[in-house]
This record gives C-alpha cells, structure tokens and sequence, in this order.
C-alpha cells in the first residue's frame, strides 16, 4: 500500500468531504431539476459549497497556510513560504451537463514551487496524488507516463478555446499542425484530469494555453513525479503563471511542444501583484 505523507492526508479528507456535496448536486443536474435555480446559479452554488468545505478543512489543519483560490482569489496566511492552490470544480461545463469528468484539485506551493498535489474525480472516486521526492499515486496504485515515443502512435489532450475565450484562429493552426502527427486527439474538459492521465499513460501528452494556476498546479507535480515533462512552448519549466502548457513523457513532450510553437507563441502573461515572486529558475512553478 502506498504511503500518504500527512500532507497527502490532509488534501484526501478535505477533497473526500467536499466531494460529498458535488455528488449530491451532480445527481440533481443528472435528473434534470437544474431549472429549479438556473444553469448558471446552479453551478455556482455548488461550487462556492465545495470550496467553503475546502477551505475550512485546510484551515482547519493548517491555519497558517495561505491559499489561491478559484472564488475567494489569494487569502494571505501567515505562513508566507506555503499556500494552497486549489479548483474546487474543474470541469463546471461538463457537471451542468451531466457528464461526470469533473474534479476537484489541491496543490501546494512552498516557497514558489509546486510540491504536493492531489486532483480527485468523485463520480469515478480515482484519487491521484504526488508529492515531491515521493512518486505519484492514483489510490495506490503507482503511476508512471505512458512510454510511447512515436506521435503517429500517440493520443494527445487539449482545450478548446469557447465563446469569449481564447484565440481561436491560434488554437485551429495548433490543431491542425498537431492532428497531421498524431493518432488521435481528445479534448474532456477538465484540465486537471487531463493532466492526471498524462500521468498515468492514458492519454500520451497534452498542451492547452489560457489557463489558470488552480487548473495546472497538482498536475504538475503528478506529472513530474510519474517521469513526465512539463513546460511552457518555450521550453521554460516554470509554468505555474506561463500563458500555456505542454506536457508528455520526454520524447512527446518535446515534439509536441516544437509542433504547437510552429504556431506562434502566445504573449507572456503579466505577473499580477498578487502573485508571488518568480521561484528560482528550473523549479515547478
């Protein structure tokens, strides 16, 4: 059985908890009585509950950590070197639907670098989870990047940018320099879970631009910790606040990347004062 570090433990109680009351509200959007509020009142209900719990649970157990979160934004701790990054459901548009590929993820970041996380799919209960130095796990079971090296071979994961978001035409060139290479390419719509099977061989890379420190940051390390990549199309690991990322076992990651700069790079995003500072170079974030 593989050993939880109290850290670990701390994120699986508090995901398992929260997770109590996405099911409940999942199944009401499965049965159609979403009308009752409003699609998007609904949503954001049950949103706003889970990280309520997520919250208090963290607290809780480490009530100097700051966090970085999806609703409540940046929440100063006392505790200047740790904070917690967390999506308390990605994947919103797939749990209206009624498609279960949603998830709840938790990072942690000490001192600029990512070094726990756990990203955890209530309606599949598969909990994936890593810490630094210690492997990635999903429930117990070890994880490792898939081994394939040839793209013709390959199933890639993105995002598809939507109304309102995104360069469309960009993406569409990524696409299609992308799609010529490879043997398939996915798009589920949540990040974190994308992320989580890169790191457990399902899918073989994956690349997305715009999105957000909450959606990338227990994937990082998952990804790291099963032997994989991670980077921006430049190439820079830290890309925790880069405006996109690529990741894949060495050989993927490194052809996918070349493939999706052949597009054009997208603008380095501005660093937000609420931001923390830059981690030394190499590092996670």
């Amino acid at each position: 059985m593989a050993f939880r570090s109290p850290l670990i433990n701390v994120m699986a109680s508090a995901a398992t908890k929260a997770a109590r009351s996405l099911k409940r509200d999942f199944g009401e959007v499965e049965n159609l009585q979403v009308s009752k509020k409003g699609p998007s009142d609904f949503v954001s209900v049950a949103d706003q509950k889970a990280e309520d719990v997520l919250y208090a649970e963290l607290t809780r157990v480490r009530p100097e950590f700051g966090f970085l979160m999806e609703e409540r934004g940046v929440v100063e701790g006392t505790d200047k070197s740790h904070r917690w990054i967390v999506d308390p459901l990605d994947g919103t548009t797939n749990f209206l639907h009624g498609v279960p590929q949603f998830a709840i993820s938790i990072g942690v970041e000490r001192d600029g670098e990512v070094i726990a996380g756990l990203i955890y799919n209530p309606i599949t209960d598969e909990m994936y989870w890593a810490e630094k130095g210690n492997g990635a796990y999903c429930n117990d079971r070890r994880l490792r990047v898939a081994a394939r090296k040839d793209l013709k071979e390959c199933v890639i994961a993105t995002g598809i940018p939507f109304h309102g978001k995104g360069d469309h035409m960009r993406f569409l060139k990524e696409l299609g320099l992308v799609m010529r290479e490879v043997a398939g390419v996915r798009r589920f719509g949540a990040a974190s879970l994308d992320l989580a099977y890169v790191a457990s061989g399902r899918f073989d890379g994956f690349w997305e631009t715009d999105l957000q420190p909450w959606d990338i940051a227990a994937g990082i390390v998952l990804i790291r910790e099963a032997g994989g990549f991670v980077s921006d199309q430049r190439g820079a690991k830290k890309v925790l606040n880069a405006p996109e990322i690529v990741a894949g076992n060495e050989i993927v990651h490194e052809k996918l990347r070349r493939l999706v700069e052949r597009a054009g790079l997208p603008p380095k995003r501005a660093k937000k004062p609420t931001e923390p500072a830059p981690a030394v170079e190499g590092e996670d974030a």
